[in-house]
């Protein structure tokens, strides 16, 4: 791990971001180990810090605009769209999925950048994505804190993230005998 990644890591450490116990992921598989960003943006100028890191990894992207999923990436999107000078938007769940709403409205040929939190399987992403391309825009790559995908995920866009760190992900039905001592918990997110 370099220095970089050590900074990050120690940020959601020190911020209470990283968790240890038996956690409900989104997907609904389970894991010993949870990234609750939210943690880390009670602590504005460590968004700063995280922002700045994120944007010096995408500078060989070009983008007019910045789009993130809610809720995960509304803090950290609107952050990078702040240093960037650029446009920012996000999207918003209605029942169980996102849209784009309160009137926001692409550009035909807008290049937007994703900037999400933590993936893991990225189903909130490829929604994200869906709509960018429903839209007329262009998703011209995607922007996290954290990849915990372990590699396996792709988006069809440049995916860059400031930490790759992977946890154990199990099925509900095959929980490891540490886990199932452990009562589960859905932290949001």
């Amino acid at each position: 791990m370099d220095d970089t990644q050590q900074e990050i890591l120690d940020i959601f450490k020190e911020t209470g971001a990283l968790l240890s116990g038996h956690f409900i992921l989104r997907s609904g598989e389970r894991s010993a180990h949870y990234f609750q960003c939210a943690r880390v943006c009670e602590h504005l100028g460590k968004v700063e810090r995280l922002a700045k890191m994120l944007l010096e990894k995408v500078s060989g992207l070009r983008f007019d605009t910045i789009l993130a999923p809610a809720m995960g990436g509304l803090v950290l999107g609107q952050e990078v769209a702040r240093l960037a000078g650029k446009r920012y938007l996000y999207v918003e769940k209605a029942g169980d999925v996102l849209e784009l709403r309160r009137g926001f409205k692409f550009s035909p040929g807008e290049r937007v950048l994703v900037v999400e939190d933590v993936i893991t399987r990225g189903g909130r992403v490829r929604e994200t994505l869906d709509i960018v391309a429903k839209n007329g825009a262009e998703a011209v790559g995607l922007a996290v804190l954290v990849d915990r995908s372990e590699g396996r995920a792709s988006f069809g866009v440049p995916l860059i993230s400031l930490l790759e760190l992977s946890f154990p992900t199990y099925p509900p039905d095959a929980i490891p005998e540490e886990l199932r001592g452990i009562t589960p918990i859905k932290p949001g997110s």
